[in-house]
């Protein structure tokens, strides 16, 4: 894939629908081989690279900053985790996840609420869905649960006076991570991954005709 000619709504589209499950990059590979860009096409090219490929570590790295600075705050942490949570929720296959996840532990305690949870069949002509089916969870769209959580995470950022040290913390994550990803050279695999994401896109897209 040509980075360079990837806008940034086409890479907020690919972190929105690409698998977040899977696990952090070695430290060994996160931390090697570093060089200045020659260009600004190249710059702009390295970094959307970097973002798609280290995009779990660079995760991590945010929370860990913001998790230091709440040490002492509990209510900052509840409202660091429910913000967290509906950026996650954006995510296609993590809210697919977990709606399964609360799914299953509902019908431990009770089936039949399961089956009135169940989110609208997408209307079919000719044997074929007319459109993409939305993602439910618990039979609701997921906009409602973003906007429930993000809406209880901002009303404690304000109760627990956080407010400031969130966004300190959160400049420095989103710092280190622009350093990191505008200097670290994509290496083979960081291609090689992209190669795959892109045919599993195409498959799918093949799969919906």
């Amino acid at each position: 894939m040509d980075w360079g000619s990837v806008t940034a709504e086409d890479l907020i589209d690919a972190l929105r629908e690409v698998d977040w499950s899977a696990p952090p990059r070695p430290i060994s590979e996160f931390f090697s081989r570093f060089t200045t860009p020659k260009s600004l096409s190249k710059w702009e090219s390295r970094l959307k690279c970097n973002l798609y490929y280290y995009r779990t570590n660079y995760f991590i790295i945010i929370v860990f900053i913001l998790g230091m600075g709440f040490l002492r705050k509990p209510v900052a942490v509840l409202a660091a985790f429910l913000t967290g949570l509906s950026i996650a929720l954006l995510n296609d296959s993590f809210a697919v996840s977990f709606s399964e996840k609360v799914t299953r532990t509902i019908r431990q305690f009770s089936p039949q609420l399961v089956a009135k949870l169940r989110p609208p069949a997408a209307p079919v002509v000719r044997g074929k869905r007319t459109t993409k089916r939305a993602i439910h969870i618990c039979g609701q769209p997921r906009m409602v649960f973003v906007a429930l959580f993000a809406s209880v995470g901002c009303v404690l950022w304000f109760t627990s006076n956080s407010l400031l040290t969130v966004l300190w913390a959160l400049l420095i994550g989103l710092l280190t991570t622009l350093i990191h990803a505008s200097f670290r050279v994509p290496n083979l695999k960081a291609r090689l991954s992209t190669f795959r994401e892109e045919f599993r896109s195409a498959w799918r897209n093949y799969g919906e005709f």
